[in-house]
Order: C-alpha cells, then structure tokens, then sequence
C-alpha cells in the first residue's frame, strides 16, 4: 500500500461511513459526525504505528536514498582472513545506521498521522459536547412526552371509572343520536 493510498484511505473510509450511516440514521446526524471523527483519528493514529512498525520499507523514504553498505576487509591480501568476525561486525553497525536513517525517514510520515489524529481528537471535543447536549435535549422533549401522555391515559382511566360507576348505579349516562334522528337513552339491563 502506498503513502498516497494511505492518506487517501484515512480520509474516504470515514466519509463513505458517515454517508451511508447517515442515509440510514438521519436522526442521529451529530452521532454519525462525532463516530467519523472518531474513526477518522483511529485510522491516522493506526497508520502512524504501521509507519512506525514498517519503518525500514522503502515507501516512507524520499527517492534516491540509498542504503550505505560496509566495505569487506576480508579479501584483503595476508591478513583477510584474520578479518573476517570484523566484517560481521561492520555489517552490523552499517545495518544499524540503515535501519536508523529508515527510521529517520519514516518519523515525519508518522508525524503526519499523527498529528491528523490529534487534530481529530481535538475536533471532537466540541463535537462531543455538541452530542451531549442535543442527547439531553432529546431526552428532556421524549420526557415531557411521556409525562403528557402519563397524564391523558391517567384522566382516562379516571373516566373510564367515572362511566364504570355511573354503570354499576344504573343511572343513565347520555344521550346518543342516531342516524334515526331520536334520542336513545343507555339504561342498565335488567
């Protein structure tokens, strides 16, 4: 995967989640925008540590860095062969120097991502609070509801009481009209 298709995936896969979560949930709009950010700065922070766990490919390099190579003394003439565990040992340092110049190299890169996800987190912080207070607010009005709606059930049942009493004493209730034009009258069955 190359640094352009990484910078590139950071930024459409968190889109393209908030698109399609926010064709579904059009309610939930400040979710689906606080979830993007969030996903958004998980995907730069997991970048970074890609970087830094692939350090020593040669993608985070500028091109034309080449890698240093140690001379071998060993094919020195009479005493190349005394040489020898010093050529391992200047293959090792000369591998260390590569894999910290590749380390060099890389670092800004990860920066980079780093840094997106920072600012991300940072974009959050609003967002969260923006998210809680449309949250709270919800829940206040789906309260008020609930409570106007407590309210009409409880003075229906009061008069649902009301008729059950008038019902059980015999007493008529009301007068109904029919399509006959007279007047009916409830009476209790007897």
């Amino acid at each position: 995967m190359s640094l352009d298709l990484l910078r590139i995936l950071t930024w459409l896969v968190p889109a393209a989640v908030a698109l399609v979560a926010g064709f579904v949930l059009r309610r939930n709009f400040h979710l689906i925008a606080l979830g993007a950010v969030f996903l958004f700065a998980a995907l730069n922070a997991a970048a970074g540590v890609y970087i830094l766990n692939h350090f020593s490919d040669s993608r985070w390099s500028p091109e034309g860095m080449a890698l240093l190579s140690a001379p071998s003394l060993s094919e020195t003439p009479l005493v190349g062969e005394f040489l020898v565990p010093l050529d391992s040992a200047m293959e090792g340092v000369v591998g260390g120097v590569n894999d910290f110049r590749a380390f060099q190299q890389a670092l800004p890169v990860t920066f980079e991502f780093l840094a997106a996800s920072g600012w991300a987190l940072l974009v959050s912080v609003p967002l969260v609070v923006f998210a809680a207070f449309v949250s709270f607010a919800r829940t206040r009005r789906r309260k008020a509801e609930f409570t106007k709606y407590s309210a009409t059930v409880d003075s229906l049942k009061d008069e649902l009481e009301q008729i059950k009493r008038q019902l059980s004493a015999g007493y008529p209730t009301h007068s109904a009209r029919f399509s006959d034009g007279e007047d009916h009258r409830l009476t209790p069955r007897g």
